[in-house]
């Protein structure tokens, strides 16, 4: 039986949150743990299902990790020559970071490996991945669509490319550059726009040599990773429901702790602030070479902009919680060059369009984008697609709407905010699971 929400218009949003830990900073730092020298500690690690699903997988090729408490691992590296073959296909849940960065790391390895997913991941698209790990020398099997399980052969000599991304990704990315730490020679990527350097800045603090810049990464195979310690911060697409949703609700002001603030990952806090939202940066700190600082947010009316082209690379997870902020404007809000967003987890601007005219607003698409037409929100019935972000943002919208709003197949929210509808009533939000 699905999972829904019933939500509503519930009280002015008051009170100090704790998001949970980034999840693509989570990923990273199991993955980077377990190749590591060395035992290493990860504080704020993500509960969620998705970072569950990569710790899990980490487990079966022979890596000890222990969970002395929640949010807490303790990771025995094995070194990156230590891993063992698998038992069985390596489930990687709903996690297409997961996914695609096991790609990478295997595609190395002396053993052959199957990384399956659930049904949203076995859908997603797979051979931006596989077809530069094959220029390397990689040989991996996906369906003929080029959609998962991914059926990797091990065994194969990889080397050194110079790849140019054609689409800037930052999974895609970082696979390359983790197959080459493999790699005979030197591996360099370019992107037509920077995406996210989680995987830049995690490697070097786990004491890899690379070069990097906005656009550009570059690494030397056959370098070893020492183990260090890992604090994770607050995830900032878990927060951009929180930012949006407190701009929205008059009345309200919110305090988010120690929010991860990657100049590759805050596009939207510089659209939101472009449409006249108040959010203030307190305490700032640096985690791990993460930046980090609370984020006050208190209620401001919005307007609608014409969203850079140049912040869709920085904001491609959050762009449902921006639709939801444009349905609440004063003015249209146009958004151009986020592709993307057709494979995600779900068709995420075909989700949000129709979500929005559901519950009474004009939505324009377009093949990379929308425009989107503000006005009052009624109620109604939203599919969530088993997307975990859809459901959340129709959670947000729902604050504003004159009627009640269903929220179909929210399950997958576990995936990435667990706890997200406890929170959410806690600071105000009129929300029923």
């Amino acid at each position: 039986m699905l999972q829904h929400w019933m939500a509503g218009t519930g009280r002015p949003l008051r009170g100090t949150l704790a998001i949970p830990g980034d999840k693509s900073v989570s990923h990273r730092a199991v993955m980077f743990a377990a190749l590591a020298d060395g035992v290493s500690t990860i504080d704020g690690f993500l509960e969620g299902e998705d970072t569950r699903a990569t710790a899990a997988i980490f487990s079966r090729l022979g890596v000890g990790i222990e969970m002395p408490s929640p949010s807490r691992r303790i990771v025995h590296g094995v070194g990156v020559d230590g891993l063992r073959a698998p038992d069985g296909p390596l489930d990687c849940g709903n996690a297409g970071t997961g996914m695609r960065l096991l790609a990478g790391l295997l595609a190395a390895q002396p053993f052959a490996s199957v990384l399956v997913g659930d049904e949203s991941l076995s859908k997603r698209p797979m051979r931006r991945v596989t077809e530069p790990l094959a220029r390397m020398g990689a040989r991996i099997d996906t369906r003929d669509d080029g959609t998962p399980p991914l059926r990797i052969h091990g065994g194969q000599a990889l080397a050194g490319i110079a790849y140019a991304l054609p689409v800037a990704s930052a999974q895609v990315k970082s696979a390359i550059l983790l197959a080459g730490l493999y790699a005979s020679g030197e591996t360099s990527v370019t992107e037509p726009h920077p995406t996210r350097d989680y995987t830049e800045r995690m490697l070097a603090a786990f004491g890899v040599e690379i070069d990097f810049s906005p656009g550009m990464a570059r690494l030397r195979g056959g370098q070893r990773l020492r183990a260090t310690d890992v604090a994770v911060p607050a995830d900032f697409s878990s927060a951009a429901f929180f930012l949006v949703a407190a701009s929205i609700v008059p009345g309200s002001e919110l305090r988010l702790r120690a929010v991860g603030l990657n100049p590759r990952r805050t596009g939207l806090l510089q659209a939101l602030r472009l449409m006249g939202a108040d959010i203030v940066e307190e305490n700032p700190a640096t985690h791990g070479g993460e930046p980090v600082a609370d984020l006050v947010v208190r209620h401001a009316p919005l307007r609608g902009i014409e969203v850079p082209e140049a912040l869709v690379p920085d904001m491609i997870d959050e762009f449902p919680a921006l639709f939801v902020a444009a349905a609440c404007a004063e003015g249209a809000t146009v958004v151009r060059g986020a592709a993307e967003l057709r494979v995600k987890e779900s068709d995420r601007l075909a989700a949000m369009a129709t979500g929005l005219r559901t519950l009474g607003l004009r939505v324009d698409e377009t093949p990379d984008g929308a425009t989107i037409h503000p006005g009052p929100l009624g109620g109604g019935t939203i599919a969530s697609h088993g997307d975990h972000r859809i459901a959340m943002a129709f959670a947000v919208a729902a604050q504003r709407a004159g009627g009640r709003v269903r929220v179909e197949d929210v399950a997958n929210v576990a995936t990435s905010f667990p706890g997200f509808d406890a929170l959410a009533r806690g600071c105000g939000f009129g929300l029923e699971s």
